[in-house]
């Protein structure tokens, strides 16, 4: 199976998308978690998307149901329902509609791609992302939206690199 060309970057994201990303990324600080989601666009194109998807944060409810087994809350990660994210994708797939870029933000802390984010997004190892997306990752300071940066797997070096990204 050949790989999708959104995994390499250069993902064009309408600004209206962005607008959404940024919606929910400022919402998601008003409720002092990180925001998450995932953008969506045509088969056909594959390098662009158009729709934003946000996904609800777990971290909070398994923080308050089990603070010692989740001792982290959503303020310092995002935990989703896997078998939601999964039926989008293939879903996605089907109605050539692919998922193409996950998303996700920071609070107070900038744009990057932290090692929590690599284990996440790679099941905890180091052998390559479990989906083949590229990852959004929207700085969130002080209730402010001031940064986007786009994440790839870098197969050279078996972690995720920054990428570009086209806003149009």
């Amino acid at each position: 199976m050949t790989e999708p060309e959104w995994i390499r970057g250069q993902v064009r994201i309408p600004a209206a998308v962005l607008a959404e990303v940024e919606r929910a990324g400022v919402a998601a600080y008003a409720r002092d978690e990180e925001a998450c989601g995932y953008l969506e666009g045509p088969a056909g194109d594959a390098l662009l998307v158009d729709r934003a998807v946000e996904l609800e944060n777990l971290a909070n409810k398994y923080h308050a149901a089990d603070p010692e087994g989740h001792p982290r809350t959503g303020r310092e990660y995002f935990k989703i329902n896997a078998l939601k994210f999964e039926r989008a994708i293939g879903e996605g797939q089907k109605s050539g509609r692919p998922v193409k870029v996950f998303f996700h933000s920071h609070l107070d802390c900038g744009a990057y791609f932290s090692a929590e984010d690599a284990a996440s997004m790679t099941m905890g190892g180091s052998s390559g992302p479990t989906y083949a997306l590229a990852y959004l990752v929207t700085a969130v300071d002080r209730g402010k939206v001031t940064a986007h940066r786009l994440f790839i797997w870098d197969t050279s070096v078996a972690k995720f690199v920054e990428a570009s990204f086209e806003r149009v």
